[in-house]
């Protein structure tokens, strides 16, 4: 499970150092990809084995289920940290989540996501008020 908010830097050649907690598990690999909001997906590569798995399964005559694999697949790059602790973020990557410097980096349950700072503060200070009103609608009875 990954969770928190850190604030890492990207370098001059697109790289960005992991958070510490995370680096063993995500040592042997991972997956880089598109994700919603303009931010990067970061999944072990076993959980992103399990979701190509289910999109597998997914009708393939559903439109939306076409786009978003395209889109997905397309985009997904495999990265091996380096001992640093390093991932490189291809170019393409960083285009779309408009990754510069000051990056953050947080646990989003079975993934990581990299935002672009400053869009992260724009989307938190929009969300929050929100997440304060579906707690209920989302998980009935359980918070």
């Amino acid at each position: 499970m990954f969770l928190g908010t850190h604030q890492p830097r990207l370098d001059e050649k697109g790289r960005l150092f992991l958070p510490a907690k995370y680096r063993e598990e995500l040592a042997e690999g991972l997956v880089i990809t598109k994700g919603q909001e303009r931010c990067l997906y970061v999944f072990p590569v076993e959980e992103f084995r399990r979701i190509t798995e289910a999109l597998r399964t997914a009708p393939v005559t559903a439109k939306a289920v076409r786009d978003y694999s395209r889109v997905l697949f397309a985009s997904a790059s495999d990265e091996t940290p380096d001992k640093q602790g390093r991932i490189t973020i291809p170019q393409s990557l960083r285009e779309y989540a408009g990754l510069r410097r000051d990056c953050v980096v947080i646990g989003a349950n079975t993934r990581l996501e990299i935002w672009d700072a400053s869009a992260w503060d724009t989307y938190l200070a929009d969300q929050e008020q929100a997440f304060s009103d579906l707690s209920e609608e989302v998980l009935p009875g359980v918070l």
